[in-house]
């Protein structure tokens, strides 16, 4: 029988070294497929044996747990790529997961901030406060520049060309892109610089531009925790993450008449179906823009029976 421990260190790396992901994917994918490693040794099957039965009978153990669509489909993505992996390693002959279906997926159009929404996050914060200029200094970066929030804590201040108006940024798979950057978040990233030398900064931190307090590089549930509490205090209902920045810079790209291909390399977007899902959003806005402003909406309806 395989050892199923060795397989899951060994598809680890073929995901890192071959197909070139990054350690968060990485750490999900191989995060999803350990449940099906559980299934497995559950009912005493070897990988060499599994057959498509067996695995929907794991897809359905998903649903019976009351698992969504949305992660079932992410689960049953991670196993495709292992049973990949376990054909191209010879462990397999057939790949049994080809024939399951993903769940069905709904277009779920993220939530997406207004510009004065956007404004009220940025004057929220007290800038006599080296923190709050820290903090100030991220939100501009996060939307003037469309981040992930994996991109903007490893942002580098040797990537940083601000004089020339762009900045470099480590995207998935360890790609690199240039992205323009606002000169409202050039300012901001300027208050924040001196207050950021004052730090005593951590030993391998010291190229990092975000710190925490204590000089070391900040963690994404750090930017999360700042940017919801920060909408919490603003009043601002809508379920915001730093992602919610991201989304919310493209969107209003788009509301502004930029292309769609500009938008997806600025994302770093692999594909343009990813970035199309903005369209479904300005198509909303196309419709809110008629109804306002076209003529024939300004006007009472003509009432045919009147002679």
């Amino acid at each position: 029988m395989v050892d199923s421990e060795n397989l899951l260190k060994r598809f680890g790396r073929y995901l890192k070294l071959e197909r070139g992901l990054s350690a968060n994917t990485v750490e999900g994918y191989t995060g999803d497929v350990e449940k099906l490693v559980d299934f497995i040794q559950a009912e005493e099957l070897d990988w060499s044996r599994v057959t498509g039965d067996d695995l929907h009978r794991f897809v359905c153990t998903l649903q019976d747990l009351g698992i969504g669509a949305r992660s079932q489909a992410r689960i049953i993505s991670g196993i495709k790529s292992f049973f990949g992996f376990l054909k191209v390693e010879k462990v397999i002959d057939e790949d049994p997961s080809e024939l399951i279906e993903t769940p069905k997926l709904g277009v779920k159009l993220p939530d997406v901030l207004t510009v004065d929404e956007v404004d009220q996050l940025v004057a929220l914060f007290d800038l006599s406060r080296p923190e709050d200029r820290r903090n100030r200094a991220i939100i501009e970066t996060l939307y003037g520049c469309g981040l992930r929030v994996s991109e903007l804590v490893g942002l580098r201040i040797s990537d940083l060309y601000l004089s020339d108006g762009y900045i470099i940024v480590e995207g998935k798979g360890e790609k690199r892109r240039l992205v323009p950057i606002s000169q409202n978040a050039i300012r901001e990233i300027a208050l924040y610089m001196d207050d950021r030398q004052q730090l005593d900064i951590k030993r391998g931190s010291e190229d990092i531009l975000f710190l925490n307090r204590r000089g070391a590089k900040l963690t994404r549930v750090m930017v999360f925790y700042i940017v919801k509490r920060a909408c919490e205090k603003c009043g601002i209902r809508k379920n915001v993450s730093p992602h919610t920045l991201r989304h919310t810079f493209a969107t209003h790209l788009l509301e502004g008449g930029a292309n769609l291909r500009a938008i997806q390399q600025m994302l770093g977007h692999e594909s343009i179906t990813t970035t199309e899902l903005y369209t479904h959003l300005d198509r909303q806005f196309l419709r809110q823009e008629i109804l306002q402003h076209h003529p024939r909406n300004q006007k009472p309806p003509i009432n045919n029976g009147d002679k």
